[in-house]
């Protein structure tokens, strides 16, 4: 069975229709021009090598090419089979705000949705790593332990919202401590022991009223236990919403009936960041971060977690890449216009013979 190693790229294919209908309006709008000049009957004599098919033909070459071309990005794989190996990764804990300030728009659809995402897409950049869940606001818990297990995580993920902790605030900190627990900081039934294949992502808008966050991370770091951070929102300040059951209903005030607003504290995360051994990200509604995330990730050491099972598959993107150059040298050698001396009606007339000669 075939499948692709790259298939989001294949999205690109629905351009090709689009480039077709394109090129067939040019063509309707340049004989609508000629038609000004002269009548369409003579248009044999005034351009006598003119071909109606060759043109059409050599960019049906060129579209073919194009779609050949995405099929071997895409990588075409087939033919799996399980080879053993062993499984080497690093401990990864994702603390996840989870307080009423990331329901604030400032970026789209949301803080806690886009939070969310960012988690998706660092879990499908992730290779044999462990990973586990910590959501916070005023307090903190474990919604997930470690495991390689990804679908279990996003499953939990889903379910996420800012209604599972009833005490609100941001106690970053105290996030930093359950993660460090993830990892068996402090377990009395396990032997800690330091090293540098542990790392914490915080995702927050840094908006931290409850601890000092800067000192848990200082004390993650003498651990050996690196932190990045992640800041969602914008630090301009947006107006926090209010929902009831299910719904808007307006936007949270103060006790003087003033409208509350949240911004972005990068100089938290970024110290935080940088007391951690770590790196801070600003996240956008173009740019997540997960790169830069990732890359840390891919730096630190790594365990060996025993041996594992894996799928390997051959490469075949040197079909549709041999396609792409036959399409192309084709397209080369056709010419827009007739050849006067070889071409199919004077081949004919010299094979038919002359029933009138005596």
């Amino acid at each position: 069975m075939i499948h692709f190693e790259h298939p989001q790229l294949l999205w690109l294919l629905l351009l090709i229709p689009l480039f077709v209908a394109l090129w067939i309006l040019l063509g309707i709008r340049k004989r609508k021009q000629l038609s000004q000049f002269a009548d369409r009957s003579m248009f044999g004599r005034l351009i006598p090598d003119a071909s109606r098919w060759r043109p059409a033909f050599k960019y049906s070459l060129i579209m073919l090419a194009a779609a050949f071309l995405v099929l071997a990005i895409a990588n075409p794989q087939e033919g799996s089979k399980m080879v053993k190996g062993e499984r080497l990764g690093s401990d990864v804990a994702v603390c996840l705000d989870i307080s009423n300030s990331m329901m604030a728009e400032d970026i789209q659809p949301n803080r806690l949705e886009r939070s969310k995402r960012f988690v998706t897409n660092l879990l499908n950049a992730l290779g044999s790593d462990r990973v586990s869940l910590v959501v916070f606001a005023g307090s903190s818990y474990v919604q997930m332990p470690l495991t390689n297990d990804y679908s279990a995580v996003k499953l939990f993920l889903d379910q996420i919202d800012c209604s599972l902790i009833s005490v609100q605030g941001t106690a970053i900190g105290d996030a930093i401590e359950q993660a460090m627990k993830t990892f068996g900081y402090g377990d009395a039934d396990r032997e800690w022991v330091k090293n540098q294949g542990r790392a914490i992502v915080i995702i927050s808008d840094g908006e931290n009223f409850e601890d000092d966050a800067v000192s848990a991370a200082r004390a993650a770091a003498a651990e050996d236990v690196r932190i990045c951070t992640i800041g969602m929102g914008l630090p301009e300040g947006t107006p926090i919403p209010e929902y009831r059951n299910g719904r808007r209903v307006g936007y949270k005030r103060d006790r003087r009936g003033n409208t509350v607003t949240t911004r972005l504290d990068e100089g938290t995360l970024t110290a935080i960041a940088h007391a951690g051994r770590g790196v801070y990200v600003r996240a956008t509604n173009i740019n997540s971060g997960v790169h830069e995330i990732v890359k840390v990730i891919e730096n630190l050491e790594k365990e060996n977690y025993g041996e594992a099972v894996f799928s390997e598959y051959e490469s075949r993107y040197q079909y549709p890449l041999a396609a792409v150059l036959v399409c192309l040298v084709a397209e080369l050698l056709l010419f827009e216009r007739r050849n006067r001396k070889f071409n199919l009606d004077s081949l004919l007339k010299k094979k038919t013979p002359n029933t009138n000669a005596k």
